[in-house]
């Protein structure tokens, strides 16, 4: 059985992003997926790395069950917009906060290599956005994607990670959301 964690980055619950995070999960728990969420907009945390790498914080209760749930998932699935080229803040603070060394990766001594510590897992991002994917590859390359994907979580070991643009969200009409939600229910019932 494929043990999945859900993690939305979107601030507002009202969002497209919340329907999008259910009809993946109503697909992989057709699939018989074990599903966790992490809905960071629920978290209770400081966003702010506020001492970098000089200081280690305390994490707070939520951040520490988030990392279990982090830990204990085969396949993280990571739903966000994409704003200003970018994740949104709240999302942003959520991994400055966790995704630290000596939990997610390791910097070795005296090398400019580091242990990762995340290798098994997989990854989905599943990304709403204002322009369509391909011209928002050719025309930014695609900021927020290689920020989570290649700098985040390859980094820290989740190979393969896979993407999924969902857009032109802004003007959509009701049947084209429909069918992007239909899209990303096929996306869970495959565990993709």
């Amino acid at each position: 059985m494929k043990k999945i964690a859900i993690i939305n980055g979107h601030p507002n619950k009202d969002s497209f992003n919340f329907g999008i995070a259910e009809a993946y999960r109503s697909g992989a728990k057709e699939s018989g997926a074990e599903i966790q969420d992490i809905t960071i907009a629920d978290l209770h945390f400081n966003p702010n790395l506020q001492f970098g790498y000089q200081k280690r914080m305390e994490l707070e209760p939520d951040l520490l069950k988030a990392w279990e749930t982090i830990q204990w998932a085969d396949h993280l699935v990571w739903i966000h917009p994409v704003w200003w080229g970018g994740l949104p803040a709240i999302t942003k603070g959520f991994i400055d906060r966790l995704f630290l060394p000596g939990m997610a990766f390791k910097y070795r001594e005296n090398s400019v290599w580091w242990d990762r510590f995340l290798k098994g897992k997989t990854g989905h991002i599943i990304t709403t956005i204002d322009q369509p994917g391909w011209y928002y590859r050719l025309f930014f390359g695609r900021p927020s994607v290689n920020q989570l994907k290649r700098s985040t979580l390859e980094f820290c070991g989740v190979k393969p990670v896979k993407v999924t643009y969902v857009g032109v969200i802004r003007g959509s009409r009701e049947e084209q959301r429909h069918q992007w939600l239909k899209k990303v229910r096929a996306l869970g019932k495959r565990l993709k």
